[in-house]
């Protein structure tokens, strides 16, 4: 017997709504046999006020039917309220979930860098809360209305049955002509709102350049598609939804005429017509409104299957033991590694151990692998093969948010978030302004958030805030030596600096030597290896030379000229104190 599929966080969340699901059930059930005193009142005042001519009969039925509409109106209140809060309930209990999933979808899948499932979940939402969900509570209640039309006659009854079932074709045939389209039309439209987001980031870039309208058009493609699609979902869509609409007119008038005739013939009473065209306009409402919402439906299970794909694709990271505080002992072992959502190791057979305190510069050329042997290194990227391991333990078997204030990683691209220079420096933990201000010394950039007009307390985004690209460097770095990390990994830390920049990192890279930290730094300037304990060299994703640094140099020196380039010759004489060239 096969196992059967676990079910996601967002199944399991909506299960435990099902207390309250039933509860408007229940409600629904009250609200649908209210219904029936519209036509029961006019049964009554066709058939007894108007024969009997009794002003006392009309007032009391009135003032029953009064009261019972006051109960529905509550009743309707209540379910339409517990909705609202079935719904908030469903958002509160997996949107840190969701977005967990989210974020770390965006880590291993390569080009997944979207925030459309919160979207998702939105519009779930707003379909469980919305009318069109009535219907579906309202159908159930179909049967109860055709049966007391039977009761009043036969053929009211077979009339009702016949015009209900051909509504309901109605809403089976839309289902069908719609299903693909509306959901091409929602990718083609999610694909589109990616790469709008996607130009926003890169704004500058596309101005300076005149790329704008290239880049519009490639946008405009894919917008156009969707709008395409959408117009022709909504098209068959719309045809069906009017000839619903008026077929249920058609019937409601056609069923007056069949209980004319009826009336005609002495086999009902002119109170029994009246009620039972309500009825069957009440019968009918249900199937009608499904047909009108099935647009929101179509759109609420999309996004439903989103995210239980997402929530399939990114199962929930379970908690593990914590381990002890890691001292910055770092060792890999037979690692291969590829970037998210590729199959071909960028980096392989990297093997090699570092002491504690060490410090390591990786040089190679361009496309060597060094900035995916920092994110391995730092377990942001998962190994193909081998293990990366901290203190003997490997990476992964911490908690993330447990080792994390023990790594301080400044990445190649800075990126800095919405929020304080103080709040962007404490890694939007506890802010703990002692640490705050000893981090931004050690990146020698205390004076110049000091000379902002709101120092610290300066607002900056994740793509301005009136600092210059090497200022945010300054504080990127700051925020990798946060709370004294016991590892830290700097890639290309020196990219944008000038000469004062230089020197700050020259005396952070010093303050991390007599913490006794653990560094690993990736860079193509000089002036910063030459403080190296070890010099790791990188080639075409394999390390071709690792070891103390003036052993590495006097490899390099011994190598005949045609296996040197002369680039990596002037680099490495530079790092030894000759006279070659530093590259800028």
């Amino acid at each position: 017997m096969a196992k059967q599929q676990e079910k996601t966080d967002l199944q399991r969340a909506l299960k435990d709504c099902k207390g309250s699901f039933f509860s408007v059930g229940f409600f629904s059930m009250f609200v649908n046999l209210l219904m029936l005193v519209p036509p029961m009142y006019m049964l009554q005042v066709y058939d007894r006020v108007l024969t009997t001519q009794s002003l006392d009969t009309l007032l009391m039925l009135t003032l029953v039917v009064v009261f019972f509409f006051m109960i529905m109106g509550g009743l309707e209140l209540v379910r339409s309220r517990i909705l609202v809060r079935v719904g908030n309930r469903l958002d509160t209990s997996i949107n840190e979930r969701l977005y967990s999933a989210m974020f770390r979808r965006s880590l291993v899948v390569q080009g997944s860098q979207s925030a459309q499932p919160l979207s998702d979940l939105t519009s779930l939402r707003q379909f469980l809360t919305g009318n069109g969900l009535f219907a579906f509570f309202d159908a159930p209640w179909v049967p109860v209305y055709l049966g007391v039309l039977f009761l009043f006659h036969p053929w009211l009854g077979v009339f009702a049955t016949c015009a209900g079932l051909i509504l309901l074709t109605l809403a089976i045939a839309n289902e069908k002509s719609t299903k693909r389209l509306l959901a091409e039309a929602n990718s083609e439209h999610i694909q589109a709102q990616n790469l709008a987001n996607s130009n926003l980031r890169n704004a500058e870039v596309l101005h300076a350049m005149g790329m704008l309208p290239g880049i519009m058009g490639r946008w405009s493609k894919r917008h156009h598609e969707f709008l395409s699609k959408q117009s022709q979902a909504s098209d068959r869509a719309g045809a069906l939804t009017n000839t619903s609409k008026v077929m249920r007119l058609f019937f409601q008038s056609l069923i007056l005429g069949l209980g004319a005739l009826l009336v005609l013939r002495g086999e009902m009473t002119p109170g029994m017509m009246i009620a039972g065209s309500i009825l069957m306009g009440r019968a009918l409402a249900p199937i009608d409104q499904m047909i009108g919402g099935w647009k929101g439906f179509v759109g609420a299970r999309g996004a439903y299957e989103r995210l239980n794909e997402l929530m399939t694709q990114i199962p929930d990271e379970q908690r593990k033991m914590s381990l002890p505080a890691p001292r910055g002992e770092v060792a890999l072992e037979g690692v291969a590694a590829a970037p998210p959502g590729t199959r071909m190791a960028t980096i392989r057979g990297i093997e090699f151990r570092v002491a504690k305190g060490e410090h390591v510069g990786i040089i190679g050329p361009s496309a060597a692998g060094k900035s995916t042997l920092a994110r391995v290194l730092l377990g942001i990227w998962p190994t193909q093969v081998g293990d990366v391991r901290l203190d003997g333990g490997v990476i992964t078997q911490y908690n993330r948010d447990e080792i994390g204030p023990y790594i301080g990683y400044l990445p190649q691209d800075i990126e800095l978030f919405d929020g304080t220079i103080s709040e962007n420096i404490a890694r939007f933990g506890n802010l703990d302004p002692k640490k705050v201000v000893d981090a931004a010394k050690k990146a020698d950039v205390h004076k110049m958030i000091l000379e902002l007009p709101n120092g610290y307390d300066t607002v900056i985004s994740s793509t301005s805030g009136g600092l210059s690209g090497g200022q945010r460097q300054r504080v990127g770095l700051a925020r990798a030596l946060y709370d004294n990390p016991v590892l830290v990994v700097l890639d290309e830390p020196n990219a944008n600096l000038d000469d004062a920049g230089e020197r700050a990192l020259a005396m952070a890279i010093a303050q991390l030597k007599a913490e006794g930290a653990t560094l690993f730094v990736i860079s193509h300037r000089t002036s910063v290896l030459k403080s190296m304990d070890k010099l790791l060299v990188m080639k075409e994703g394999q390390i071709s030379m690792f070891g103390p640094r003036d052993q590495i140099i006097a490899q390099f020196a011994k190598k005949p000229r045609g296996q040197v380039s002369q680039q990596g010759t002037a680099r490495l004489s530079a790092i030894s104190g000759g006279r070659g060239t530093e590259e800028k």
